[in-house]
């Protein structure tokens, strides 16, 4: 646990080349430690995502959030860049894999970088978290009730975006997974389903739901938040991330 950390906006050159906003805080100290790339929920690059990146440096990690939505809206107020991102169908899958392959060789060029990443995903955010993992040599990752994983998006759903079931048997990466026990999507059975896949291929996994929480229960700005279990899932991301990410 570090009390003092510096936080700052960075430039990172993402997929194809292009450069990205990001915000990366960092505990004081040159001490060898773990990374983490926060991937935030699709409402945006916002104040809460920015908190949970500096909560990670507090637990002594250096961590990153890039902006998704930069290329759609560069400079926007979060709500509007991830209203114009929602128009175009959301983040290309290619793209995220892109980017958060920036991010994490970002964080592995660090002077304090022990040489292990993490991925962590709220919403939209958990669901490319599960993706990047089966795509990228990450060395542990955290979906927070990602939609999507498993099932299928309901006719008419904005984001242009399918499930994962083709890739998971690819998962590199040891996998939590935090759920809303009143969440719709993803609703239980998807959860179980992703169990059920990740069980019969040998994954490593941990699954914790939480009986009256629903979508979002992270989000300590929202209506959905959800005091127990967001306490009991931060005590679960510190100890799965201290056995992952500390050398």
């Amino acid at each position: 646990m570090s009390d003092s950390l510096t936080a700052v906006t960075v430039r990172i050159t993402g997929h194809d080349g292009d450069e990205i906003e990001a915000y990366r805080a960092r505990p004081t100290g040159e001490n060898r430690r773990g990374g983490v790339v926060v991937l935030h929920h699709m409402p945006g690059y916002d104040r809460g995502s920015k908190e949970i990146v500096r909560r990670f440096a507090e637990l002594g990690y250096d961590a990153i959030c890039p902006n998704l939505h930069f290329r759609e809206a560069p400079g926007a107020a979060p709500d509007d860049a991830a209203a114009v991102s929602r128009a175009a169908g959301g983040v290309p899958d290619e793209r995220l894999v892109g980017d958060v392959a920036a991010a994490a060789a970002h964080l592995r060029a660090l002077d304090t970088s022990n040489g292990r990443v993490g991925v962590i995903g709220y919403c939209s955010g958990g669901r490319q978290a599960v993706l990047a993992a089966c795509q990228l040599d990450l060395d542990a990752a955290v979906d927070c009730y990602g939609a999507f994983v498993t099932g299928t998006p309901p006719e008419g759903f904005p984001l242009r975006v399918t499930n994962l079931v083709d890739q998971l048997p690819a998962l590199r990466a040891p996998l939590l997974g935090l759920f809303g026990g009143e969440d719709s999507y993803p609703g239980p059975e998807q959860v179980a389903e992703l169990e059920r896949i990740l069980t019969a291929h040998g994954k490593e996994h941990e699954f914790h739901s939480y009986p009256g929480a629903g979508h979002g229960f992270f989000s300590t700005d929202r209506p959905a938040y959800h005091v127990a279990a967001a306490n009991d899932g931060w005590e679960r991301i510190a100890a799965f991330y201290g056995k992952h990410l500390e050398a």
